[in-house]
């Protein structure tokens, strides 16, 4: 029996997915991170500035990330791998993704729960728990700081997320304003022809409306919906 070819699915998520499991945005109202500027807590500046400050923030950070639990939006993404070749693009820094069951995830601003080289980005290492200490350094000897992308930083997954959402057949998009860039950009790269789900309370505004199909709902309620219309009748309980 000749075997069926999965359709190739990119969704791209933003904050409005974690922050069902409690996890804060600096886009809330305020404007702020926790209480924190982000370009005092969020810039190679501010690590130049004050870096125990910043290690700090982002341990404290790093703490809420560990004792999180992926919702029902993240465990229903992963279930959407029964029938599509499903690859998560996220602009979120916590690992709810992968411990969600998500099995093919791109970080595009990196992950909290790894440390990097402040000489060398490449290099980068596992965090045992929550905290990362000063002096705590890498093998070129250099002080390790967040696997993080700051703001002024270049973002190295870029140009590979561009290339697959391009090769994309279904795309989603999910609790993201679209209002944070390069990573706004990628749906420009999406085929025209190609279905867009776009799940958010808030529908964004997006250059080229050909194939949106808007969700107006929370991630949890829409990845839901989601799962109603694209997978048979019967696996479909996130």
């Amino acid at each position: 029996m000749k075997e069926t070819v999965k359709k190739k699915m990119v969704v791209l998520t933003g904050a409005g997915i974690s922050a069902e499991s409690g996890l804060k945005t600096f886009r809330d109202a305020d404007g702020l991170w926790e209480g924190y500027n982000v370009y005092d807590v969020a810039t190679p500046e501010a690590w130049g500035r004050n870096p125990a400050l910043v290690q700090t923030f982002y341990n404290e950070r790093r703490k809420q990330v560990l004792e999180a639990e992926p919702n029902d939006a993240h465990r229903g993404i992963a279930k959407l791998e029964s029938q599509y070749e499903v690859t998560v693009i996220t602009q979120n820094i916590d690992d709810l993704h992968e411990r969600g069951g998500s099995s093919s995830v791109i970080h595009l601003h990196g992950i909290i729960t790894r440390s990097q080289s402040d000489l060398n980005p490449a290099l980068t290492y596992p965090i045992e728990g929550w905290e990362l200490r000063m002096g705590e350094y890498c093998e070129l000897g250099s002080q390790l700081r967040a696997h993080v992308v700051w703001f002024g930083e270049a973002v190295p997954m870029i140009e590979e997320a561009a290339r697959i959402c391009a090769e994309a057949e279904v795309f989603v998009l999910i609790g993201s304003s679209l209002a944070v860039y390069p990573a706004a950009g990628l749906i420009d790269f999406v085929p025209r022809h190609c279905p867009k789900y776009i799940i958010d309370p808030r529908i964004p505004e997006v250059r080229n409306r050909s194939g949106i199909i808007p969700i107006a709902e929370n991630a949890v309620a829409g990845v839901r919906t989601l799962l109603k219309r694209l997978l048979p009748e019967g696996s479909t309980s996130a």
